[in-house]
């Protein structure tokens, strides 16, 4: 089958597709034939050489984090608890610590129904942003009534992120340029611009202050703290986190300070987007073949949503 793949650090131009032999599902696995994937923000770092401190890897290293597409194998232990079968419709993640989901079958360690309501597309990118979004939101505490800043919310993970916290009850502010902005709008989110004057420009749309702060995009933790407090700000892209005294929040697993997955947001999300309340945008899709593309396309932070590989 063909998988994506990169055998040293380096620009977009060393991820290649190659033929390597399928994977099959464990126990408590299901393998599915992929119609889309996504592309992971944090894979282009690994891929750059950025983390190699922080998360070391094993060439050659395969990528992909989210998938959807068909059961076509069930590992023990899985059918007579979920009543899945072959052929279902599904969206999930591989497990954290092989990946693998940009290839032509991939196994997955959790997964959903998916929604009738999303394209292949919408699917294939979804998996990963439920479960960072709940993990963070839940960290925070995000409740009815509050008032949450989420710095980079027209990104992949603050655009479902932004939806997540509405659907608790949530008012959110949302920092994006100011391009932007309509797309927050459309989101449930207010907007406003990133960079300098972002602490005035807050105060200003929330005088009596924000109570939590999600930060998607990194660069300006000293004003997200100045908003909110630190033990109030969560990070999911900031490696400076922790001289500010801000959690960094991550699922890799047997790294410091890895922080438990939230698998249980999957399942809510099939709810929200059966309600019209959940949607997953989708900046572009590539085929298989022209990964490069869509990780030069990830690494100018310019993407608009999820960017997907259509297998």
């Amino acid at each position: 089958m063909r998988a994506v793949r990169f055998s040293a650090y380096g620009p977009p131009s060393v991820v290649e597709v190659a033929e390597v032999p399928p994977p099959h599902a464990g126990a408590g696995e299901i393998r599915i034939a992929v119609r889309t994937s996504a592309i992971s923000p944090g894979e282009i770092r690994l891929r750059s050489g950025e983390l190699r401190d922080v998360v070391p890897v094993r060439f050659p290293f395969r990528t992909g984090f989210d998938a959807a597409g068909v059961v076509d194998e069930i590992g023990a232990g899985v059918s007579g608890v979920s009543g899945l079968s072959l052929g279902d419709p599904v969206f999930g993640m591989a497990p954290a610590a092989t990946r693998g989901a940009n290839a032509d079958f991939a196994v997955l360690a959790a997964w959903a129904p998916k929604p009738p309501a999303w394209s292949w597309a919408e699917a294939g990118g979804a998996a990963g942003a439920v479960e960072t979004a709940t993990r963070v939101l839940d960290r925070l505490a995000v409740r009815a009534g509050q008032t949450v800043l989420i710095h980079g919310a027209a990104g992949g993970t603050g655009s479902v992120a932004v939806q997540f916290a509405t659907a608790r009850g949530a008012r959110v502010i949302g920092t994006a340029s100011a391009a932007n902005h309509d797309f927050l709008r459309a989101l449930g989110a207010e907007p406003t611009t990133y960079g300098p004057g972002l602490v005035d420009r807050v105060w200003a749309l929330a005088p009596s202050g924000v109570d939590a702060v999600f930060d998607c995009a990194g660069g300006a933790l000293p004003d997200l703290v100045a908003l909110a407090g630190a033990p109030s700000v969560v990070t999911i892209a900031d490696f400076g986190a922790a001289a500010h005294g801000v959690h960094m929040s991550h699922g890799a697993p047997n790294t410091p300070g890895a922080d438990p997955l939230a698998l249980h947001g999957l399942p809510v999300a099939v709810t929200l987007a059966s309600e019209g309340r959940l949607r997953i945008p989708v900046a572009a899709t590539f085929p298989l073949a022209e990964v490069a593309a869509a990780h030069e396309l990830s690494e100018s932070r310019h993407a608009r949503g999820k960017i997907v590989l259509q297998h």
